[in-house]
């Protein structure tokens, strides 16, 4: 493991792209394009739009925002962001996330290359990743070269998960992948490619010195890089760690957190009872809860659901010395909540009905498993956690196979 107190030990690639003279030696005389959001900063947090625009052999011509927009956040799920003209570089700014999410022949014929900067989460719910397959495909039809500026899977190699089954396909699941995949952005799209057999100019500037298996960050430089949000409820790197279990909240009637301060770390609502809760968890599947603390705890959020009202909640930490980073695993854990309040409350109003990335034909719940398969779980009296462990892992032992010929970093 390295030490925290040596600096500068992993450059990501836009660090490099700027630094190297060589590395923009293909983009001279072509028009370039960016898609970037709010965490797409170099080392000294410049943004990575206004970092090109400074280097002087660069032409940018258009840049591109996806959810939650380019400079400015937009809170929550189904808030789209306008196209504008930046006043400073007098560019345009399409957003990939308004009246489209596929870039248009028109916002295509701004440029010759678009870069890619966008800091992902490693969880297959997290909309970059679509927006990614989204213009490799629109590049692939108009002949345009894609370049991934690639930074770290803040969460690592792990994978967990069920995968998406084929159908199943929308704006919150890219592709048949379980919902922590393991890769980077850069390693995702060399995925897609291949999945897809899409015929595309297609380039990574890689990062040097990233280690994913190295304490404390296991994937995040801690020490090294500042965490900037994402996303507007991404706020550190713990509610990253959390998400690939805590995201399946967004498909129920619990509260994740959002409207407090601590996002997608916790859950609760009115009612519940916590000792209860856990006590079934700790009696269903001991094992699923390895890896972290688990401390019960009241909030009461300033908006969003359950809105002013005293919420029982259980909250995962994941910072201290008791996170393992290879026994956590959020998604199962999150599942056993569920699981352990159907039993508890097998009338509980559970599954949230109601319009989810602009999808209303299939519940929420399910649009984010990729399938019907663990809220049936969840609902089936008689199905044990042994039941879900045993068709899951079969999943995650096939996409370890299946990812291993686009890893870049090993």
């Amino acid at each position: 493991a390295r030490s925290r107190a040596e600096p500068g030990l992993v450059k990501f690639g836009i660090d490099r792209l700027c630094a190297d003279p060589a590395l923009r030696q293909d983009l001279r005389s072509r028009r370039v394009a960016l898609l970037a959001h709010p965490a797409s900063v170099t080392a000294d947090l410049t943004h990575s739009l206004d970092a090109l625009a400074a280097l002087g052999d660069v032409r940018l011509t258009a840049a591109f925002g996806p959810q939650h927009g380019l400079r400015g956040d937009k809170q929550d799920n189904m808030v789209e962001s306008p196209d504008f003209h930046d006043p400073q570089l007098g560019l345009p700014i399409f957003s990939l996330y308004g009246e489209v999410r596929r870039p248009t022949d028109a916002m295509l014929d701004t440029f010759d290359v678009l870069l890619v900067d966008l800091q992902d989460l490693g969880c297959r719910i997290y909309t970059f990743i679509t927006t990614l397959r989204y213009v490799l495909e629109a590049a692939a039809r108009r002949g345009k070269s894609v370049w991934v500026l690639d930074r770290p899977n803040p969460i690592g190699r792990p994978v967990e998960g069920l995968s998406l089954r084929p159908g199943w396909e929308s704006f919150v699941g890219a592709g048949e992948m379980p919902m922590r995949h393991g890769l980077t952005l850069g390693e995702m799209g060399r995925w897609f490619i291949r999945r897809l057999g899409l015929d595309v100019d297609y380039r990574v500037v890689e990062m040097t010195g990233w280690q994913p298996e190295s304490a404390p960050g296991y994937g995040w430089p801690l020490g090294e890089r500042t965490w900037i949000n994402p996303s507007p409820n991404a706020p550190n790197l713990a509610m990253a760690r959390c998400y690939p279990g805590t995201v399946l909240l967004e498909g129920t009637t619990l509260s994740e957190g959002r409207g407090t301060t601590r996002p997608l770390e916790l859950f609760g609502a009115p009612g519940l009872d916590i000792s209860a809760l856990v006590t079934e968890m700790r009696r269903l599947a001991p094992e699923w809860l390895a890896g972290c603390r688990l401390r019960p705890c009241w909030f009461e959020p300033t908006f969003h659901k359950h809105q002013g009202l005293l919420c029982a909640a259980l909250q995962t930490h994941v910072e201290d010395g008791a996170y393992d980073h290879t026994a956590f695993r959020p998604w199962r854990l999150q599942a056993l909540a569920f699981k352990a309040l159907r039993n508890l409350q097998p009338g509980y109003d559970l599954w949230r009905d109601f319009p989810y990335e602009y999808e209303s034909d299939r519940l929420a719940i399910d649009l984010i498993n990729g399938s019907e398969l663990l809220r049936t779980w969840v609902d089936d009296r008689a199905a044990l956690p042994g039941d879900l462990e045993a068709l899951t892992r079969v999943d995650e032992l096939a996409w370890n196979e299946q990812r291993a010929s686009v890893l870049l970093y090993r």
